[in-house]
């Protein structure tokens, strides 16, 4: 228990824990927005079990992320991957023809927030390595406390939501932002990046204003009546 006595580990302790902090908002979005759909009594399990094995898959992701992004078109891929979910989470429907709200299914909406969050936290986890310096213990434990402040800032966004619908569209939106950075990111277009540096916000802009787009269409669609001859 020497390393409790160790001021590199408590600052390193700290480091991890407000990387988390800064990092985690957008994946707070992508949970509230996966489980904003359940049942009430379920959104609590989604969310705590989301987050739980979001966290687990962090610590998994962080021996392997420095050699998964070296790898070219593998952020290609999971930036059209959050495209789409942003597009589906925007575009499902919120009410049944009853005018009711509809609800999702637990297991649908774990693994929406899992695959998201592997995405999402390819960049995030180096980060957090770094911090670490190593030491297991350290990202394990940085990641465990992690956990709590996840959960809350999920719950807090669905109460928002509920509010506020705009933070749906703007939270799908952030989905698409991510997204395309995500596809700009990829080391197959390192050397396009180097000549047009801007590419990447544009690019990201592109993927906010198509699943806001795309999915508000969509969702014109899917809520109009069905008319009968």
């Amino acid at each position: 228990m020497e390393f409790l006595q160790s001021a590199d580990f408590w600052i390193g302790l700290v480091k991890i824990v407000w990387i988390n902090i800064i990092l985690s908002g957008d994946n707070a979005v992508v949970i509230a927005l996966a489980a904003r759909s359940l049942p009430p009594q379920q959104q609590k399990k989604a969310i705590f079990w989301g987050s739980g094995a979001a966290v687990v898959l962090r610590i998994v992701l962080t021996v392997v992320a420095a050699k998964l992004l070296e790898l070219s078109y593998l952020q290609i891929i999971g930036g059209c991957l959050l495209l789409w979910i942003g597009l589906q989470l925007l575009s499902g429907n919120d009410e049944d023809e009853g005018g009711e709200k509809s609800h999702g299914n637990l297991m649908t909406a774990v693994r929406t927030i899992l695959i998201a969050d592997l995405v999402m936290s390819l960049d995030n986890v180096i980060a957090v390595a770094a911090a670490a310096q190593g030491s297991m213990l350290l990202l394990i434990l940085g990641l465990a406390i992690s956990i709590p402040l996840v959960i809350f800032g999920s719950t807090l966004m669905i109460k928002l939501m509920e509010r506020f619908p705009v933070i749906v569209v703007l939270g799908a939106g952030l989905i698409g932002w991510v997204g395309g950075e995500t596809i700009m990111n990829d080391t197959a277009l390192k050397d396009v990046l180097v000549v047009h540096p801007m590419l990447h916000y544009v690019a990201a802009a592109i993927g906010a204003v198509f699943v806001v787009g795309a999915g508000k269409l969509l969702q014109a669609r899917a809520n109009q009546p069905v008319t009968t001859q």
